[in-house]
């Protein structure tokens, strides 16, 4: 049986200021750089990490290099772990975006936004459809007995973890969550896939310090 661990990467101002990122290429905060730290020594105590996949936008790979350092497994990067594309909607304030447009708003127009293109970037469903393609490969090739990591953002472990649990589009992004550098655990054999983890942030430092409180 392998094992396949999806994590989100660490936090970056814009998740704190609650912008959409796309594919800009933010890099992590002082609190994302911690959260990748703990991400690190958690994969490396937690597994015996064999291969390590990450999105190649920034704060994803600046989150993968951080667990490298950890484990000893260099990355490969693959763009189709890469956040959607919002094109010229990237950057600006969500709540704006959704409330200004809310062709793209999925608690608004429910599966319609998803089919919704921005200008210059991809609907949410091109985004699942290149990410599927990503993780099907993925299953595809790990071997028994083999662990490896993928660290990419949050519309993507939505996808998947939602494709893996049987939610339509909507509620795969509307009714799940996904902190930063949270892990979700997927094992596969040749005759399932199952998500037996999801949402794992029990190890990050603020997860701690509320414990400790």
């Amino acid at each position: 049986m392998g094992t396949i661990l999806l994590c989100r990467h660490g936090e970056t101002i814009w998740n704190r200021e609650r912008r959409v990122q796309g594919w800009a290429p933010t890099s992590l905060t002082e609190r994302g750089r911690e959260q990748a730290d703990a991400l690190a020594a958690h994969l490396a105590a937690e597994y015996d990490l064999d291969r390590l996949v990450a999105s190649d936008l920034e704060r994803a790979a600046e989150t993968a290099r951080a667990v490298s350092r950890a484990t000893g497994v260099e990355p490969a990067f693959d763009s189709r772990w890469r956040e959607r594309d919002f094109g010229r909607l990237q950057g600006l304030d969500a709540d704006d975006v959704f409330g200004t447009y809310p062709e793209y708003a999925l608690s608004a127009t429910g599966h319609a936004a998803a089919e919704a293109t921005p200008e210059g970037g991809e609907s949410l469903l091109d985004t699942w459809e290149r990410v599927r393609a990503g993780f099907a490969d993925l299953r595809a090739d790990v071997g028994t007995d083999e662990t490896v990591a993928v660290v990419a953002h949050g519309g993507p472990l939505y996808a998947v973890t939602g494709e893996l649990k049987g939610l339509d589009v909507v509620a795969a992004v509307l009714d799940q969550e996904q902190g930063n550098c949270a892990v979700n655990e997927v094992r596969v054999d040749d005759r399932a896939t199952e998500l037996v983890r999801e949402n794992v942030t029990g190890f990050l430092p603020e997860a701690t310090a509320q414990e400790n409180h």
